[in-house]
């Protein structure tokens, strides 16, 4: 064996054993890495078996033992350069499903099928011998129809993978550019190599693929252990990034747009990559009309703004914090989350706490505690507070006469005569049944007697209209002033006026009485 022959099985063999490591090493942490680990697993391991059978096709002395080490390199080597492709795939967080996946296998399958049976068919190979002139294991070979379509296909799976690696290479920041410089020349390698190899710029009669192969297997182990490949990718970034829900945007230290993500785009669709670099008071403008309404020098701020465009009405929580670049720069981190929803249930919560179901006014829970701040600053600014108790007359006989679908329009009619006659500021609320309460700030008793009797009046004069006829109703009510003693209550108050609707129902009802 001469010495030319013993480098080439030197090299062979030391990409094997260093494709081998990787494999292993990958497969002993692969807990400890991401989803990629297991196509980069299968990757060095069909370049392995490729080299370690190309080193044994070295070492034959015979066409039937050359024969054999080529079809076992055909187990590994057809399907390195899809392996590599699916594994330069998913480092770049595209989606691989099993169609893609199994296109990308066929022709390595039927490449190794060709091989197995070539002595039938002779499409791969129209020639394969031993080399006449140099003897084993050197090999002259022909190359037929088959064998061209599976270095286009291979060729083509080295090359989209570089092209794919490459194409990522100004969206990835400095620190992660090693990983991608190892990536790329892992495929650029073999690639020139194979292609020095078909058109006769290499040794004849042997393949040097395997024998770069170490180099590649070298970049890839310097990434792993320098640039944490698997561990920290740039493509975690950039997929993370653009799978958050909430809508993201980066400026510089200059307030300028750098970075937005997928979900900012989808919230904001005017926003695009050609406003990059522009104030973002300007692409605020472009987007809402109106200038942004929070100071982005604050370190750390939250607030609510709400958007109106031509179909609906956003409603927005923003925060913003400080960033940190590199070269030690500072910038501002703004995220957008989409609360509509939020708060269009918080409003129904509400309204379904606050508001009596059947005639849409404040519920007695709603009264008490509107009230009671009304007292509170009644008694601070030294005014006037009155309570209008008001109880509908007979309302029993309407539901027995009529049903509780009539007492219920009844009572819907009784709360729309009264809205008529009532000023927004007053506090009107469903207290209980057929009763209902009053509040009037800024009001004497006087004041509460007089609108008591302007209601009353209303409610006599104007009858409910239904299908069973004309139905009339009066109400009684209790009217209240608070003193001004600091210690009374509301609940005091209201008493008083109780205390005076029952004096109005015993004098016979449809009245109104003042507590004295």
């Amino acid at each position: 064996m001469n010495s030319h022959l013993t480098a080439y099985i030197a090299l062979v063999c030391t990409s094997g054993v260093l494709n081998l490591y990787l494999c292993l090493k990958v497969f002993v942490k692969r807990p400890y890495y991401r989803n990629i680990a297991h196509f980069f697993i299968l990757y060095t391991a069909s370049i392995t078996i490729y080299c370690f059978a190309s080193a044994f096709g070295l070492m034959a002395t015979s066409l039937e033992q050359i024969k054999v080490s080529t079809m076992i390199q055909y187990i590994g080597m057809p399907v390195s350069s899809p392996l590599g492709l699916l594994f330069i795939m998913q480092y770049l967080g595209m989606e691989l499903t099993k169609k893609r996946c199994i296109a990308l296998l066929t022709i390595p399958f039927v490449t190794l099928v060709m091989m197995m049976t070539n002595d039938f068919h002779h499409l791969h190979y129209r020639v394969f011998e031993v080399d006449p002139v140099l003897g084993a294991p050197y090999i002259h070979q022909e190359i037929g129809i088959w064998y061209i379509i599976h270095g286009v296909f291979t060729f083509g799976c080295m090359f989209v993978a570089f092209l794919l690696v490459l194409s990522r290479w100004n969206e990835t920041g400095k620190v992660y550019r090693p990983q991608l410089i190892s990536l790329m020349w892992g495929q650029l390698i073999p690639m020139l190599t194979a292609f020095l190899y078909l058109i006769g710029f290499t040794p004849p009669g042997i393949d040097p693929v395997p024998m770069v192969l170490c180099l590649s297997s070298l970049l890839y182990l310097w990434s792993i252990n320098s640039s944490r490949l698997f561990t920290i990718m740039p493509i975690a970034k950039d997929t993370i990034f653009n799978s958050i829900n909430d809508g993201v945007i980066v400026l510089d230290e200059s307030n300028r747009l750098i970075e937005f993500n997928e979900a900012c785009k989808n919230m904001f669709p005017l926003l695009n990559k050609s406003m990059f670099g522009m104030d973002f008071e300007k692409v605020w403008l472009s987007l809402g009309g109106n200038s942004f309404p929070f100071q982005l020098e604050t370190a750390s701020f939250m607030g609510e703004i709400q958007l109106i465009d031509d179909h609906s009405q956003h409603i927005y929580q923003v925060r913003t914090s400080s960033l940190q670049h590199a070269h030690n720069s500072k910038g501002v981190l703004i995220i957008f989350t989409d609360i509509t929803e939020l708060k269009s249930l918080q409003v129904k919560l509400e309204h379904m706490a606050y508001y009596d179901e059947l005639t849409q006014i404040y519920n007695r829970r709603a009264f008490f505690q509107k009230c009671e701040q009304q007292l509170a600053e009644a008694k601070k600014l030294s005014s006037p507070l009155t309570i209008i108790l008001i109880d509908i007359d007979y309302f029993k006989k309407v539901n027995d006469t009529f049903g509780h679908n009539v007492g219920d329009q009844m009572l819907k009619h009784v709360v729309n005569v009264c809205q008529t006659q009532l000023k927004e500021d007053v506090l009107f609320a469903r207290y209980g049944g057929e009763e209902f309460v009053l509040a009037l700030k800024g009001s004497t008793g006087l004041d509460g007697e007089a609108l008591a009797n302007q209601l009353r009046k209303s409610i006599e004069t104007q009858p409910l209209l239904t299908t069973e006829g004309v139905i009339s109703v009066t109400f009684s009510s209790g009217v209240a002033e608070a003193t001004e003693e600091t210690e009374e209550t509301l609940y005091q108050i209201l008493n008083r006026a109780d205390q005076a609707l029952y004096l109005a129902k015993r004098e016979g009802r449809n009245r109104v009485r003042v507590y004295a």
